[in-house]
């Protein structure tokens, strides 16, 4: 059976595959001890106290770990482990915080030692909560709760370059170098690709004749940057949450939300008088209905955004859940055969997310060009009558 005529395909396919496999890493344990002081409940941090940490179950571990994973951080957490001292060990790269407390306050996240400690710049004292960043009062101090489970303290304009917002500095300067350097190539070889370009001309060729053209019309080229943009956007975004990086750019409801309300502003300030004409006084339709059509469209012109955020929210998120939740399988089978099958799934399913991440990418594209075509559609004699 040949599995691949070229074996660097086959190498590489593969390699791609293992690579959330490699992500899985040894969770980092952050769990709070509550103590309740009558209406104020101070939270310690149980990296402090150590020596009362109980000890967790794998299943409690595996679940921490898919939460750790999914949420955003100031810093690059690629793997930890607990050495023969008992002392943790975390490999990490941080990243600086930046925030608004009565001034600019400007330091690394290595300050806070993984979360497991008070940073402390400029005479202020900062510690991290639930992935949020309050201002306490001292090294000693606490995040403190109200009788609501709510923090008091202050919490400081954040403007930190997470590992969400790093990944997108990244994704973007990938894009500008690589559709830079196709642009000089197709200048200097007479309108022929080189190099990279070779492999990312169909891909930006389809986006123009297949999913522009067809649904926006001849207006299309007005809108092509947004498409491609947000399609290789999308899909390097995605295709690095496969990597032992561990990033869920697009499985951030705030970054989906963000990408699906610049479509609909582009929709809505694009679009001509046939648009809003069809939305505030449908032709061809009694005016009892029209009156009732008009609430009815308006709220379809905020679902269509609303539509686009779920989507690629949910199934980014859903796929990095089943994926760790089958790698965690491994550890709890403990045997040669539950964990033999765990692998196997794990494997299939990572093929299947390279598939996904395309996939979601080209979907987002698409019902953008559908709404670009909606917004620009002509108008037609004959409904009108």
């Amino acid at each position: 059976m040949v599995i691949s005529k070229n074996p660097l395909h086959f190498i590489i396919a593969t390699f791609m595959a293992f690579l959330p496999l490699v992500a899985f890493a040894s969770p980092i344990n952050d769990t709070i001890t509550v103590v309740s002081t009558n209406d104020v409940v101070v939270v310690e941090n149980a990296g402090l106290e150590s020596q009362t940490e109980q000890p967790k179950s794998v299943k409690a571990e595996i679940k921490e770990f898919i939460n750790h994973h999914l949420l955003d951080s100031y810093d690059f957490h690629l793997f930890s482990y607990e050495r023969d001292n008992k002392e943790k060990f975390h490999l990490s790269f941080p990243l600086p915080v930046i925030l608004w407390d009565n001034g600019l306050q400007v330091f690394s996240s290595s300050k806070f030692h993984h979360g497991e400690e008070v940073a402390e710049n400029n005479g202020n004292f900062y510690q991290i909560f639930h992935g949020k960043i309050y201002k306490v009062a001292n090294a000693e101090d606490q995040v403190k709760l109200d009788e609501k489970h709510h923090v008091v303290n202050e919490n400081p304009l954040d403007f930190s370059i997470t590992k969400n917002v790093a990944m997108m500095f990244a994704v973007g300067l990938l894009m500008l170098v690589l559709f830079s350097s196709l642009a000089r190539s197709y200048v200097k070889n007479g309108s022929i690709a080189k190099g990279p370009g070779r492999f990312f001309e169909p891909i930006i060729l389809y986006i123009r004749d297949d999913i522009a053209i067809p649904n926006i019309g001849k207006n299309y080229k007005k809108y092509m940057s947004y498409l491609l943009t947000i399609f290789f956007f999308i899909w390097f975004l995605n295709m690095f949450g496969l990597t032992p990086l561990g990033v869920n750019v697009t499985g951030n409801i705030a970054i989906t939300a963000g990408l699906a309300i610049v479509t609909y502003i582009i929709t809505t300030f694009s679009a001509n008088r046939n648009y809003w004409g069809h939305i505030f006084w449908m032709p061809g339709v009694p005016v009892p209905m029209k009156i009732v059509l008009i609430p009815i469209e308006l709220l379809g012109t905020l679902i269509k955004p609303f539509s686009l955020m779920i989507r690629l929210y949910a199934n980014i998120v859903a796929g990095h859940v089943v994926m760790m939740s089958i790698i965690g399988l491994m550890f709890i089978f403990k045997n040669w055969l539950g964990s033999s099958l765990s692998f196997v799934l794990a494997f299939a399913l990572s093929l299947l997310e390279i598939l996904v991440a395309a996939l979601q990418a080209y979907i987002f594209t698409m019902l953008s060009a559908l709404y670009f075509g909606a917004a620009n559609e002509e108008h037609h004699h004959d409904e009108a009558h």
